[in-house]
């Protein structure tokens, strides 16, 4: 199964969200013993650098970087994305490119809290629990 994992999902797991870590590790942890296929794009990756930068030293960062490359695919962002992205009906641009990047790959999910910033998509958003439940 191949999924697109937003990068709430991930950043409940780096910050430590009590309320959503645990499902959220267990969506990283399925991807890490490739149970499925977890995408991400490039531009999660550099929004979660951006987020975490204040905090986090260079080195942790870089850690961080290295070990999300192992557990999940790092999808290129295309300039085609960016276009196809503007004629998508969401109400965020980013949330656009993250459909457009999973309908790309074929996702058959987008793994997701927001649900309802996916409304436009043509790949359904499920929560994590979800994905859990239908493995």
């Amino acid at each position: 199964m191949k999924v697109w994992i937003d990068t709430n999902v991930i950043l409940d797991v780096l910050c430590n969200r009590p309320e959503f870590v645990d499902v959220s590790a267990d969506v990283w942890k399925q991807c890490e013993v490739h149970n499925i296929e977890g995408y991400v794009s490039s531009l999660s990756i550099l929004n979660i650098v951006y987020i975490m930068r204040k905090e986090l030293t260079q080195e942790k960062i870089s850690d961080i970087v290295r070990q999300l490359s192992m557990i999940f695919n790092v999808v290129d962002l295309k300039a085609d994305d960016i276009t196809k992205a503007t004629n998508l009906p969401f109400s965020d641009y980013e949330d656009a490119v993250q459909s457009v990047g999973a309908s790309r790959v074929k996702a058959q999910y987008i793994v997701t809290r927001n649900i309802k910033d996916y409304k436009g998509s043509k790949v359904p958003a499920i929560k994590p629990s979800e994905l859990l439940e239908r493995l």
